[in-house]
């Protein structure tokens, strides 16, 4: 099981305002931050603790792929929605995903490619 993971990405005030929307529409907020030099050199979302790193250690370029848990299909819409409005690429509107192509049942979900060009999810598998 993942305690935490964590992207690299190339301006960590810019990428922070982004995850500030897109996992706010999921419940998540800043929980940790780390300055190291002049500014905020790592941001940590979560509720109690981080389970989701931004920073600048991780090689950035590197595209990498995420997936939220979403409570509800409401939820995967919110963070959709609000990564759209926040500079965000659509990569898969929300909806049920085929289950021809591998998907299980009931997997209801968005995928958007953050400003740095990783593919974040927000999924609710329940139908």
């Amino acid at each position: 099981m993942i305690d935490h993971t964590g992207i690299g990405v190339a301006d960590v005030a810019r990428s922070a305002a982004f995850y500030d929307s897109v996992l706010g529409a999921l419940g998540l907020r800043r929980v940790m931050q780390i300055p190291v030099d002049k500014g905020t050199d790592a941001v940590g979302y979560g509720v109690d603790y981080p389970i989701f790193w931004i920073d600048k250690f991780h090689p950035h370029g590197v595209h990498q792929h995420t997936a939220f848990a979403a409570k509800n299909r409401a939820e995967v819409d919110a963070f959709h929605a609000a990564a759209m409005t926040a500079g965000g690429t659509d990569n898969g509107v929300p909806g049920l995903r085929d289950t021809a192509k591998g998907y299980p049942e009931g997997y209801y979900a968005a995928f958007v490619f953050d400003l740095d060009g990783n593919n974040i999810e927000a999924v609710f598998r329940g139908g």
